[in-house]
């Protein structure tokens, strides 16, 4: 039997539809964006709505799509929202003096983003993978990635090889152990925090030494 061929499913738009420019409208976006958040972290995805959305924000869901054409559009600016702290700190380790200091603040930067908003970086995460994000994503995976390559060229640094999988491997070691931390609730960043320093700095010194 012939199958009539299938249409291609063209893909949601994740861009906002138009930028807020006046103060006002700015004061709208972020209320519907931390509206987004809340709803996430107490209702969870099932919950997760435009018109839920709308209703805690204080807004119609007509202003709302003012800004965002659909749910994924606002999860995308959502994940922007909250990647902005860490990519600040991204750019403040890739200014450090040392290797030790830049790799110290990678990691507490990772750590304190996962656990600013336990839950909403949770399924922030889960959200990040499921859209196409494409560039949008990459660019933030390449910054980390060029602010570890730069730490591993100081002069405190383990000899290595290979800086650019090395700093590949790094970013694996410390994203598995802060996600998987996530996935299971953990609310000690300290404790995060450290048993992560020891994972990269035991890789990166036995890394030196060839074992």
């Amino acid at each position: 039997m012939t199958q009539t061929p299938r249409r291609k499913s063209r893909a949601a738009p994740l861009e906002a539809r138009k930028r807020p420019v006046q103060r006002r409208s700015a004061a709208t976006v972020d209320a519907i964006l931390e509206a987004a958040a809340r709803i996430l972290e107490s209702a969870g995805l099932a919950g997760y709505t435009t018109n839920a959305i709308a209703a805690r924000a204080g807004v119609s869901v007509g202003s709302l799509y003012q800004y965002f054409p659909n749910r994924d559009a606002l999860t995308a600016a959502l994940i922007d929202r909250e990647s902005a702290p860490l990519l600040a700190e991204v750019e403040a380790a890739a200014a450090a003096s040392s290797c030790e200091a830049a790799l110290l603040r990678l990691i507490r930067a990772a750590v304190a983003h996962q656990m600013r908003r336990p839950e909403l970086a949770r399924l922030l995460d889960f959200e990040e993978r499921r859209l196409p994000l494409g560039e949008r994503d990459a660019r933030v995976s390449e910054r980390i990635h060029a602010a570890l390559v730069g730490a591993f060229e100081l002069a405190d640094a383990p000899a290595i090889a290979d800086r650019q999988t090395t700093a590949l491997d790094v970013i694996a070691i410390v994203r598995g152990m802060v996600d998987a931390a996530g996935e299971r609730r953990e609310t000690d960043a300290q404790a995060l925090e450290a048993r992560v320093t020891r994972a990269a700095i035991g890789y990166l010194w036995r890394t030196e030494r060839g074992e």
